[in-house]
């Protein structure tokens, strides 16, 4: 600073220095820019959020959901055990009728058995004795010259809960009596069989459909 006079004394005045004033314009000018350009970079970056928001859901937003919208269950997700299935093959009662023999000694036992298989639907003669009295395993004789009596003989052995099936033998059958009276078919109870109810020998033969009329050559008729 620097003193000048003027015409009414020595009177010193402060003349400012060309540096003097400058430093607090600028400083206030920064400062100024500065919030210009803290408020205008917040701006923007609400602008590009507000952007951001319209393009996509926010985070953890739940969509809504269509009252009509059905749900869709994949089968292969879910594993479902069914119980086995047994076939019991159809019984044929028709086409022959059966003799029971009894081959085992149980009195009564040939009788009793005779009156069960007709219960099922076989057509029966009148039981007899075998020529032997302590067969172990029952057999079923079927006459090979009537086509019919192998499916019967089947049929009554499945009613047993198995047993050996074969044709008859030549000649005289082995029954005391000599004759079958009548049978194509024939039962030699053993002492396996003897004595027992069907349900015990064959709890499923209950349930076994009955075929009828097994003509050769021809469907048969199931009678469930």
């Amino acid at each position: 600073m620097s003193d000048a006079t003027d015409g009414s004394g020595p009177i010193q005045r402060r003349v400012p220095r060309a540096g003097d004033g400058g430093a607090p314009v600028s400083g206030a000018l920064a400062i100024v820019l500065a919030v210009v350009a803290i408020v205008a970079g917040f701006l923007i970056l609400k602008s590009i959020s507000d952007g951001n928001s319209s393009i996509g859901s926010p985070a953890g937003a739940v969509p809504a959901v269509d009252d009509t919208t059905t749900t869709t269950i994949d089968p292969t997700g879910a594993v479902a055990t069914l119980p086995p299935t047994t076939t019991v093959p159809p019984l044929v009662t028709t086409g022959a009728t059966v003799m029971v023999a009894n081959a085992n000694g149980i009195g009564g036992s040939a009788g009793a058995m005779s009156t069960a298989l007709e219960i099922v639907g076989f057509s029966m003669a009148s039981p007899g004795d075998a020529n032997l009295s302590d067969l172990a395993q029952t057999i079923v004789y079927y006459n090979a010259a009537v086509p019919a009596s192998q499916a019967v003989a089947d049929s009554v052995a499945q009613s047993l809960g198995g047993a050996s099936v074969l044709p008859l033998p030549e000649g005289t059958p082995p029954v005391a009596s000599g004759t079958t009276n009548g049978a194509d078919v024939l039962l030699m109870l053993g002492l396996d069989k003897a004595n027992k109810t069907l349900a015990e020998l064959n709890p499923a033969a209950a349930a076994a459909p009955i075929v009828t009329n097994p003509t050769i050559g021809v469907t048969p008729t199931t009678v469930v």
